[in-house]
């Protein structure tokens, strides 16, 4: 079965384009407000949308997504409503939604639970931080069962077995997190070959057919261009919840969305 996320990236490598990847963390300011920045994202060229589940101790991320996930936890966000704002986006937008969450909140609802909700409210797949392959067999089954695919991240220091190892589990893409270090803006990364992060991505492909994105750390179209240069998708978070946490309207939202998506096409100028 051909998933909704390859679909996504086979239209977007027809147009020569690096798929954009947007993060939104669900609840923050609220779940309403989640829909209509998601919605904006889909209409200026989001071709992915991660919803984040807001977890207590978000440790992969830095100061802004720890505190939309306070914020979020605060407006009273949980899994179940995050997957009725799930459905309703995906009622108003045919844009592929990954779950992009820990641990503890999934196991917490039930991973078999998950999978069939998350299948139902009309996600395509699952994103979960801190599961490593060895430990993911039941979930993987399960999202499996349910037509979900699963996203695993690899760091800059993932040796080749792991890289193998993950490779076969994987579903739909592999993410690449570009820095060993947390979510959030960096002015300068080594996007070259070699030990660069195009090097990475290159090494990466030996392994797995799936597509490679590269996210952390990019946070203006500039850099959103340089990494579509090489990778399959642009993944970008930090810099968005940064609109969301300083009250940024949905529209305005969309239009660095826009910019950034116009930066993902290979060959156009900014």
């Amino acid at each position: 079965m051909t998933t909704a996320i390859a679909k996504k990236f086979s239209e977007t490598k027809k147009r020569n384009k690096a798929a954009l990847v947007c993060y939104l963390t669900a609840g923050d300011p609220s779940l309403e407000a989640t829909e209509r920045i998601a919605l904006a994202m889909a209409r200026a060229g989001a071709d992915i949308i991660e919803i984040g589940v807001p977890f207590s101790d978000p440790m992969a991320d830095g100061p802004i997504i720890q505190r939309a996930c306070e914020r979020a936890l605060s407006s009273g966000a949980t899994l179940g409503g995050i997957l009725q704002t799930v459905r309703k986006i995906k009622d108003s937008a045919d844009v592929p939604l990954l779950l992009f969450g820990y641990c503890n909140p999934f196991y917490r609802y039930g991973t078999d639970k998950l999978a069939k909700d998350a299948r139902a409210a009309g996600a395509d797949g699952v994103l979960t931080v801190d599961l490593p392959p060895e430990e993911a067999g039941g979930f993987h089954s399960s999202l499996r069962q349910n037509g979900l695919d699963e996203v695993f991240l690899l760091s800059p220091n993932t040796n080749d077995g792991r890289i193998e190892a993950i490779a076969k589990m994987a579903g739909g893409f592999v993410y690449l997190v570009s820095v060993t270090g947390v979510t959030g803006s960096r002015p300068d990364m080594d996007y070259s070959g070699g030990g660069g992060l195009a090097g990475l991505v290159e090494k990466i492909r030996e392994k797995t057919n799936l597509p490679v994105g590269v996210g952390f750390g990019i946070s203006t179209p500039e850099q959103a261009r340089k990494v579509a240069a090489f990778a399959d998708a642009v993944i970008v978070g930090s810099a968005i919840m940064k609109m969301v946490e300083d009250g940024a309207e949905p529209g305005d939202i969309g239009g660095f969305v826009s910019a950034l998506s116009a930066a993902c096409e290979r060959g156009r100028e900014l």
